[in-house]
């Protein structure tokens, strides 16, 4: 997993404009405790041209289960997908790894999907089950227990190619006016991604138990899944 992590950064690094975002200490670095284990959580916050956030989340339980969450919001006035991925890994590798490149308007746009339809299909032995709540990823999400070194390194090379392909559409893409109709729909489109990701029951009881239910709260709301800024 800190291979992925490197690759990110590295990716990222390449961003137009790329700068750190204001986050208060408390929320860089987080500790508590979880069912008798120690907790630690990293984060990082930045922006850059076209991206409102871009969050690098990463988290340790004890001396073995660690989870990286990273999450790139676009404009809203900017015709680009969300890019999210987490991956859950402990002592016998890693558990389950998800990617995607998730429409914020209906479809892709046109060159994201014309440069994923060109990729290799890749092939899993253990494809996982979408949440019911997954009706926000696109038909190109990859959720997968990775069978293997071999396969961990095949989602990592999916995930730099996913990241790889934003950063190109990004490049080829202009804004569109504060108000346009497809920026407002863009904003919805970001607001129902937010809504469903808190559906996800597991990461709120985690954090419940780690600390409260009003910080965890807090924590998914207004740093994990923030809504966008009103128009």
């Amino acid at each position: 997993m800190e291979d992925l992590l490197k690759r990110i950064i590295s990716r990222r690094s390449g961003m137009v404009g790329l700068k750190p975002l204001p986050l208060s200490s408390e929320l860089k670095l987080v500790t508590g405790t979880f069912e008798g284990e120690s907790l630690f959580i990293w984060n990082e916050l930045k922006s850059c041209r076209g991206f409102r956030k871009l969050h690098l989340e990463v988290a340790m339980f004890g001396a073995g289960l660690q989870i990286l969450h990273c999450v790139f919001f676009p404009e809203p006035s900017f015709d680009l997908p969300i890019f999210g991925v987490d991956v859950v890994a402990g002592p016998s590798g890693i558990s389950a790894a998800i990617v995607d490149l998730s429409p914020v308007q209906g479809d892709l746009p046109g060159y994201v999907l014309q440069q994923l339809n060109a990729l290799p299909k890749p092939s899993f032995n253990q494809v996982r089950e979408l949440p019911a709540w997954g009706s926000i990823f696109s038909p190109f999400v990859q959720f997968i227990r990775p069978d293997g070194i071999l396969e961990e390194q095949s989602f990592s090379d999916i995930v730099e190619n996913y990241l790889q392909i934003l950063i190109s559409s990004l490049d080829r893409t202009n804004p569109d006016e504060p108000h346009a109709p497809t920026t407002i729909q863009r904003h919805n489109g970001q607001l129902l991604y937010c809504l469903q990701q808190k559906r996800n029951d597991k990461t709120r009881r985690v954090l419940e138990k780690a600390f409260n239910p009003q910080w965890a709260k807090c924590y998914i709301e207004e740093l994990m899944f923030d809504s966008p800024p009103p128009l």
